[in-house]
């Protein structure tokens, strides 16, 4: 997949996306983990696997994702795990739906079992899409991809969830090239703005 004409002083990043059994990174854990490499708008790598979480996966979690006991009792554990992770993110800036919960679970584990702190810049569609897209009702994954017409063939599949949103940041990502905010500080920079401030800027663009 590639975008042509389009221009950016975000040349690489990463887009991942983590599955878990629960919401919190100090007592639950993760149980996929997929990535992908884009580099001048084109995906050049991508990184997938499930992973041991060593633990039971509740009920409720498996009939979300479709990831059960069976299909991670041969994976690797996360210790086994984030090596291999962490040397295909390095220091590129992180994007995810919800950047706070992917990263913090990864950031965690980094630190819990390698004792490495994580130190990526992100950026956040959901913190994008409250700025760039304020009229839609919710801003879940699935809303977005329906705003978009995206389609997300396997939804809480971690790397179809990834391809969805790589596909929705790209749409974001165009918006605010319009604007003429291009530069990687400023587009990390957008997504804390006031939501005022935001306005400002596209208007002053017309």
């Amino acid at each position: 997949m590639r975008y042509e004409n389009f221009k950016s002083m975000l040349k690489e990043y990463i887009v991942l996306d983590i599955e878990t059994t629960g919401l919190s990174k100090y007592r639950h854990k993760i149980t996929e983990i997929a990535a992908v490499k884009i580099r001048n708008n084109e995906v050049v790598e991508e990184f997938q696997t499930l992973v041991n979480p060593e633990v039971k996966i509740p009920k409720f979690i498996t009939k979300l994702t479709g990831i059960n006991n069976e299909m991670v009792k041969d994976a690797p554990r996360v210790n086994e795990v984030m090596p291999n992770f962490l040397d295909f993110v390095g220091h590129n800036v992180i994007v995810a739906q919800n950047a706070s919960f992917d990263y913090g679970f990864l950031s965690y584990n980094a630190k819990e079992h390698l004792n490495v702190e994580m130190e990526n810049e992100r950026l956040c569609t959901i913190k994008l899409a409250r700025r760039l897209v304020p009229n839609i009702k919710g801003r879940s994954l699935a809303n977005l991809c329906e705003y978009f017409s995206i389609t997300n063939e396997t939804a809480h599949r971690a790397m179809s969830d990834v391809i969805a949103t790589y596909q929705v940041f790209q749409k974001l990502h165009e918006q605010l090239l319009k604007a003429g905010v291009e530069k990687q500080k400023d587009i990390l920079r957008f997504e804390s703005l006031p939501k005022y401030k935001c306005e400002e800027i596209f208007i002053n663009s017309e």
